[in-house]
């Protein structure tokens, strides 16, 4: 007669340790990825917010300054370069890398010359300093019928318009293009080759 063996009872199941170890940690990677997310949030909108760069013309000299007067009906023929001082100051917290860009210079409401700005860096913090020399277009110039009364006066209505594109990168990942324009309208006292008081307005395009 056969007797049947009773049977072996089911070991239980071993504890989850290892899916619940496994679920934590994707939690805690997933919560820091989120908090470093919103750290970079936060400091995009107020240290590394991007503001505008100032522009000042330090100095402005006439070079080569040539005027002879003509005849009836009285006017004046005009050869000159001038040399500018600018200074642009990046207020921001990070570098700003700019491509060329150009700077305008403007006689009461007309372009009359000209410079390319080459591409270069300013450092976070820091104001750089260009030397800019530009031929001034003397038809354009003289195309303007105060110009003979201000040459008199010696002193002379400019501006001048300043247009830098380039890119700022926050912390090593983040790149940003950013525009920046920059006008200044100064009086140009030619007794002295001084700048007069000067009115600068700027803006800033992300």
């Amino acid at each position: 007669m056969d007797v049947e063996s009773a049977p072996k009872p089911a070991k239980p199941p071993a504890p989850p340790r290892r899916s619940h170890r496994c679920r934590n940690v994707c939690i805690a990677l997933v919560a820091a990825l989120v908090l470093i997310v919103v750290l970079i949030v936060i400091l995009a909108f107020t240290v590394f917010k991007a503001k505008r760069a100032e522009t000042k013309v330090s100095s402005a000299k006439f070079k080569n300054l040539r005027v002879s007067l003509k005849g009836a009906p009285v006017g004046f023929d005009l050869n000159v370069t001038l040399d500018i001082d600018v200074s642009v100051k990046n207020p921001n917290k990070v570098g700003f890398k700019y491509e060329n860009s150009t700077c305008l210079l403007n006689y009461r409401g007309e372009q009359v010359g000209e410079v390319p700005i080459p591409a270069g860096e300013i450092g976070a913090d820091q104001t750089k300093q260009m030397n800019l020399t530009l031929t001034v277009l003397a038809d354009r110039f003289l195309s303007k019928s105060q110009a003979y009364l201000d040459y008199l006066s010696r002193v002379l209505p400019i501006s001048t318009y300043t247009n830098m594109s380039g890119k700022v990168t926050f912390m090593g990942l983040f790149k940003v293009h950013v525009v920046s324009t920059s006008s200044c309208d100064l009086n140009l006292f030619l007794s002295n080759n001084t700048v007069g008081i000067q009115h600068c307005s700027s803006d800033t395009k992300l």
